[in-house]
């Protein structure tokens, strides 16, 4: 029986369910060719072993468990980063809690920034790459995520302070001019969770309305922001009145919101009075 090739390793993937583009990801990852290389040559033979680990990956793709948990990696901000199922796969729409805190960023000064709840360390590093003089603190509570964070930024040679922390508690005494975090806001029960078991529950979840992690925060964030500091959160777009409202609360102003690429309301961020 003549080998198996590229073309029939794509056929296979297809009557399982596998769209093309996630079956090419894989066998990139299978067979560690160029995907131009694939298409170019769908008529090369498979060796055993590689067609067989591509079938494998295949049918876990099929079976729901995510893309970049099976490669590895998941590009964010222009950063390759390395992802497990220690930590959330890290979302496009996350990049406009990025972007808007790198518009908050002064480029030409040392400034202190905090993540909380820092995960693969996607928006700590991203930060890090367009503002070189901040001084970046990332917190987690789970040491698995934070290996993986650790390992991204000494991948890409950027510093960030990778510290064990449920969100402000190893941060005591400590004063930042900007703290962003995207914490778990997913509604316990909540119907869309049925398409994330794959990843990390507690990373998603935050009590019966989803804010518990976002009520945290809040309340402690008056006592380690610098005057005029800003605090920003990612959240669920149905959820920023009640963020903003638990911002004005606590004291907050200038409370704003920001859409996400589906222009949905996606972050809400407010400052420290000065």
């Amino acid at each position: 029986m003549a080998p198996a090739t590229v073309r029939d390793a794509l056929a296979a993937a297809r009557a399982i369910g596998v769209d093309r583009l996630d079956a090419l990801a894989l066998l990139e990852h299978a067979l560690e060719r160029a995907r131009v290389w694939l298409i170019a040559h769908d008529d090369a033979p498979l060796a055993a072993a590689d067609a067989q680990r591509a079938a494998s990956l295949f049918v876990r793709r099929a079976a729901g468990e995510p893309l970049a948990y099976l490669v590895g990696e998941k590009e964010f901000h222009g950063l390759a980063l390395q992802v497990t199922p220690a930590v959330l796969i890290p979302r496009p729409d996350t990049e406009t809690l990025v972007d808007w805190a790198i518009e908050l960023l002064p480029g030409d000064r040392d400034v202190a920034v905090a993540d909380l709840g820092t995960g693969s360390g996607a928006i700590a590093l991203a930060i890090a790459r367009a503002r070189p003089l901040a001084q970046v603190t990332a917190v987690d509570a789970s040491e698995a995520a934070l290996a993986v964070a650790r390992a991204n930024g000494q991948r890409l040679g950027l510093h960030v302070d990778w510290r064990s922390s449920d969100w402000w508690q190893g941060l005591a005494g400590q004063r930042f001019d900007l703290v962003v975090s995207n914490p778990p806001y997913i509604a316990d029960g909540d119907t869309h969770l049925a398409a994330l078991t794959h990843e990390p529950q507690q990373a998603l979840t935050s009590g019966r309305d989803g804010l518990d992690a976002i009520r945290t925060i809040v309340a402690g964030a008056l006592a380690q922001l610098e005057p005029g500091g800003w605090l920003l959160f990612e959240h669920g777009f149905e959820q920023a009145e009640a963020v903003a409202a638990l911002l004005r609360e606590a004291g907050f102003v200038s409370v704003e919101s920001r859409r996400d690429l589906g222009d949905r309301i996606r972050c809400t961020g407010a400052r420290r009075a000065a």
